[in-house]
């Protein structure tokens, strides 16, 4: 999932689509975090910019989502990859999409600029 889609899961937020949440609330759906979209988190955090006080990686857990964890190939196809998104957080989960053939569930339409499949 993208930060966001995390985010509005775990928080309640009106702004999730209702298909994102049918599928999240769906049993027989797998669905990972990356480490990235849970450092961006503890960034944001700390900046000030967000108010989440639960343990991130802990409450996605008890969400019943798995944590995938960056690895080096993750790292090195992140680093090549064009930068039709600035965001570095979100190019890693474009790799990481690739690599492990995994679906990104946004709603940002950049992701569509990437060969990855979004949701």
């Amino acid at each position: 999932m993208d930060t966001h889609v995390v985010l509005w899961w775990l928080l309640s937020s009106p702004r999730i689509r209702t298909e994102h949440a049918t599928l999240l609330a769906d049993p027989d759906t797998t669905v990972w975090v990356s480490a990235a979209s849970v450092w961006e988190i503890g960034i944001k955090r700390r900046l000030g910019k967000l108010r989440f006080s639960a343990p991130i990686s802990e409450s996605c857990l008890a969400a019943g989502f798995g944590l995938l964890p960056i690895s080096a190939q993750h790292a090195e196809v992140a680093g090549a990859l064009d930068l039709h998104h600035r965001d570095p957080f979100d190019r890693m989960l474009v790799a990481q999409a690739q690599i492990e053939q995994m679906a990104i569930m946004t709603v940002d339409p950049v992701f569509d600029d990437y060969d990855v499949v979004t949701v």
